[in-house]
């Protein structure tokens, strides 16, 4: 008897054109906005990306699903709505250059206060005078996650002449771009000395308000945090109480909560950039995003283990 070809389904006709040489593959486009007539026969199930989906609904009768891939790095919020005996794959490695590049432009306009230039153009303004900014050159960089988009950065920061510090869960040798990495323990005393602090560890009971008042308390006067991480990572409050103070500024694609509601304070935060979570959301993403899932179909289909298994 012919084996039956494994079904997967994908968020739009691209992905399904992209997988069409498989040879045992079948795929149905299906957005997971309603619950799909053949979802008990699908094995692999790709979730569509920046978009809400209700697991719990429209996974019901799922009976032969073995695989569902989400394509983010951060899987904090599906997690929760896996069913039992599911594995979840999560996006680790497709969104290192997008996430990476909006961390140093969130940076550098922060560093060079192009808010400022923005709004002066706006209005049609050139200032009668001038004052020196802040630069990456010659900047104390704290990378706060080095995974594979924290080494993304810090291979970024590196021709801006930043001097680059990471930190990890644990302690460990460094590799080509940083002598030593150094343990998540370590943090108030780097911070100490830091001029930016990256953040770019996921959101886990572990990190949840790991940057909190004491942590923000022990960086220097106008120092920066940049956050393309998850908003929980950073303790809101005691980000807009520094920032409102004039003492720290802020580069964020990620909020506490999100969306960031209208009448948020951070909205209205002196020396605050707020980005609506975009970090992956380039035209950088989406090959590296089918590439993933191809190699993953074809790892299902021929019994191989899976990359990126969260659970």
């Amino acid at each position: 008897m012919t084996a039956r070809p494994l079904l997967v389904s994908v968020p739009d006709q691209g992905y399904a054109a992209h997988l069409a040489d498989l040879d045992g593959v079948d795929t149905l486009v299906w957005d997971m906005r309603d619950t799909h007539p053949r979802v008990g026969e699908i094995e692999l199930a790709v979730r569509p990306y920046l978009q809400q989906v209700d697991l719990d609904a429209v996974l019901t009768g799922a009976l032969h699903l073995r695989v569902i891939q989400i394509q983010s790095a951060g899987y904090e919020d599906v997690l929760p709505h896996v069913p039992a005996g599911v594995t979840l794959c999560n996006a680790a490695g497709v969104h290192d250059a997008s996430t990476a590049e909006l961390a140093v432009t969130l940076a550098l306009a922060a560093q060079r206060d192009l808010t400022t230039f923005v709004h002066d153009q706006d209005r049609q303004l050139w200032p009668a005078a001038w004052s020196f900014r802040r630069s990456l050159a010659g900047s104390r960089v704290v990378v706060l996650g080095y995974g594979q988009i924290g080494r993304a950065i810090a291979s970024r920061l590196r021709p801006f002449e930043a001097s680059v510090t990471a930190v990890a869960s644990r302690p460990r040798p460094g590799d080509d771009l940083v002598d030593w990495i150094h343990g998540v323990v370590e943090l108030p005393d780097l911070v100490r000395v830091a001029d930016v602090l990256v953040v770019v560890v996921p959101l886990t009971a572990a990190t949840e308000h790991l940057v909190d008042a004491d942590l923000l308390a022990c960086m220097p006067d106008g120092a920066l945090v940049v956050n393309v991480a998850r908003g929980g990572v950073v303790d809101t409050d005691a980000l807009v109480a520094e920032c409102a103070a004039g003492r720290l500024r802020a580069a964020l694609d990620v909020t506490d909560p999100e969306p960031l509601p209208a009448g948020h304070p951070l909205w209205s935060t002196p020396g605050v950039i707020i980005t609506p979570h975009v970090g992956g959301a380039t035209q950088a993403m989406r090959p590296r995003m089918m590439m993933l899932v191809r190699r993953q179909v074809e790892a299902l289909r021929d019994g191989r283990q899976l990359a990126n298994v969260v659970s």
